[in-house]
């Protein structure tokens, strides 16, 4: 126990093998548990920065495939707008065919109208000029 105490005040200890060391025995002890410890630690972070870089890639990859969706949604909808324009242009084109129609058929009635007041007044001259006879 002397010797021992002697050792240690020198900064020398016997391990659980009888092994001459520096270090006390705890203290290397604890050393390695730290060392161990860290280990497991970088392990973890290893593994978090792998969870990390592949969420970063799945969020890109929704990003892309949102972007990719708003770009349709937008051709969409300008077809769309395209295909309302054209058919207001066709409808504004009808209504003036309508209007067209509607002059020329007023026409139409109009002259029918004379032409049958023409074919009343002969009507009438051929039967007076008859009942001259």
């Amino acid at each position: 126990a002397m010797a021992q105490a002697a050792l240690g005040a020198a900064g020398l200890h016997f391990d659980e093998l009888n092994k001459l060391r520096v270090l006390e025995p705890e203290a290397a002890q604890q050393t390695a548990q730290l060392r161990e410890e860290c280990r497991a630690f970088l392990d973890k972070i290893v593994e978090f920065q792998k969870i990390v870089g592949s969420l970063i890639e799945l969020v890109d990859q929704l990003a892309k495939a949102a972007e990719s969706e708003k770009m349709k949604a937008i051709g969409a909808r300008n077809l769309l707008k395209s295909i309302a324009k054209q058919r207001e242009a066709q409808e504004q084109q009808l209504q003036a065919l309508i209007a067209e129609k509607k002059v020329q058929l007023e026409r139409y009635r109009i002259e029918y109208e004379t032409l049958c007041k023409i074919e009343a007044d002969q009507n009438e001259f051929i039967d007076q000029f008859i009942f001259q006879k």
